[in-house]
């Protein structure tokens, strides 16, 4: 990436961290029970974050973007094979999903969970069904070429790099951890706090989810 391309892509990641700051801050200082407000601008409205895109589902079908227009959706980046971290955001973020859809069960229809592979060479269909599953029994796995995921993660800032030694057959890829929750037209509202309590997470799609 270069020129403005690039200078867009600063800006951008700039209003996440904002926002992530924002987001710790909140948790610092959280509102007294009850006083949730749903009147300010979310941290994340107006930055050129998402896109379209067209993937491979867990059962092997093609899933657009435009499936999911009128719904809220949460959408966090990673690869089953990761060893620890996208295992932990994506339990911290799906329980809270759950909290949030017990205290409010509407949300059920409102909100979709969809977790998107940054590693398409091992993260077939059948090992998404699987891993996806043991998370939440709404989250739908996306996959695809190394090209169409290149392209979808540059349009959700999502930067990853796979590490892979020399005639090693097993390698990580590193990569960036965002849990983004995004508006019915597909617009970036919030980053959903992955390394706090669900409680948080849960807290965070009450104060946006309409």
């Amino acid at each position: 990436m270069s020129g403005p391309v690039m200078n867009n892509f600063k800006e951008n990641a700039k209003m996440i961290l904002a926002a992530g700051l924002l987001t710790l801050l909140a948790a610092c200082n959280p509102a007294p029970e009850g006083s949730l407000s749903t009147d300010s601008e979310p941290p994340l409205a107006g930055a050129n974050i998402g896109g379209s895109f067209t993937l491979t589902n867990q059962d092997g079908g093609k899933t657009s973007d435009a499936e999911f227009r009128g719904q809220y959706r949460i959408i966090y980046f990673g690869y089953s094979y990761c060893p620890d971290v996208c295992p932990i955001d994506l339990a911290n973020i799906m329980l809270g999903l759950k909290q949030a859809e017990t205290a409010n069960p509407a949300l059920s229809d409102k909100i979709q969970p969809i977790f998107i592979s940054v590693d398409p060479e091992r993260d077939t269909p059948a090992v998404l069904k699987q891993y996806v599953s043991a998370f939440h029994p709404r989250l739908i796995g996306l996959t695809g070429t190394p090209d169409d995921i290149a392209e979808v993660a540059k349009k959700y800032l999502i930067i990853y790099d796979i590490r892979k030694d020399e005639g090693a057959t097993e390698y990580l890829v590193d990569h960036s951890r965002q849990a983004y929750l995004f508006g019915p037209q597909g617009e970036p509202l919030a980053l959903l706090s992955f390394d706090g309590t669900p409680q948080q997470v849960a807290d965070e799609i009450a104060r946006w989810v309409r």
